[in-house]
């Protein structure tokens, strides 16, 4: 029995002292693992952080970066989508066209017929006098100024129970005819354009943009009388 508890005692003794020399490692040493930390890739880098530090909320971005301004996204060419020029005479329309044609639209360019009107006279005349009595009255005045040429326009006429006093194919003879009615003593004489049905043409232009359609309207513009429009 005593030769037992001596030679308990005695592989305890061994065992402390192994421990204590560090033959079996060091239970502090262990925890830490400074070993593993050396054998890390690039283990100079690596910092230790405190248990406040690792805690810590992480910092916000850079102000630089947060007011970094989006950059702006470019708006689209404006286009037209149908653009009209008209309504032309015959001889004002071919002059307009041969005008146009140095924009080279091909297929984005037509024409259609629109039906209209053109002056085709002009009429001296005394405006209605509201019935026949009225007119033939008129007419009697006017054979007492010595006036023979002159017409009662009677129904079926825009201007029923008018006078004509002669129709003239330009204006200055319409303006001739006043005049010397004029001194004849008639002062309720009028001049007025007579229309007749005409064909007449408008143009359409299609995808136009930006500067093209500046280049139209210098050509439009030479053609006040002709209007520039959206397509219906």
């Amino acid at each position: 029995m005593l030769k037992f508890v001596f030679w308990l005692l005695a592989g305890v003794n061994l065992l402390v002292l192994a421990i204590g020399q560090g033959y079996l490692g060091s239970f502090r040493t262990e925890t830490r693992e400074p070993a593993r930390l050396k054998n890390q890739l690039q283990a100079g880098k690596l910092t230790l952080l405190t248990q406040e530090q690792a805690t810590a909320p992480a910092a916000p971005p850079a102000a630089e970066e947060a007011e970094k301004p989006v950059a702006a996204v470019p708006a689209p060419p404006t286009t037209y989508a149908c653009t009209e020029v008209g309504n032309f005479l015959l001889a004002d329309g071919r002059r307009f066209e041969a005008q146009v044609a140095a924009l080279d639209l091909g297929d984005r360019q037509s024409r259609r017929n629109v039906a209209g009107q053109e002056v085709s006279s002009y009429m001296v005349y005394i405006p209605p006098q509201g019935s026949k009595e009225g007119a033939e009255r008129k007419a009697g005045e006017l054979k007492q100024l010595g006036v023979t040429n002159y017409f009662i326009m009677g129904d079926g006429s825009p201007m029923r129970w008018g006078i004509s006093l002669g129709v003239f194919k330009s204006e200055s003879g319409a303006q001739s005819q006043l005049a010397s009615l004029n001194k004849q003593g008639v002062h309720s004489a009028r001049i007025g354009p007579r229309y007749s049905s005409s064909k007449q043409l408008a143009f359409q232009f299609r995808d136009l943009d930006a500067a093209t359609r500046t280049r139209l309207e210098k050509i439009k513009a030479q053609f006040p009388e002709q209007e520039l429009r959206n397509c219906k």
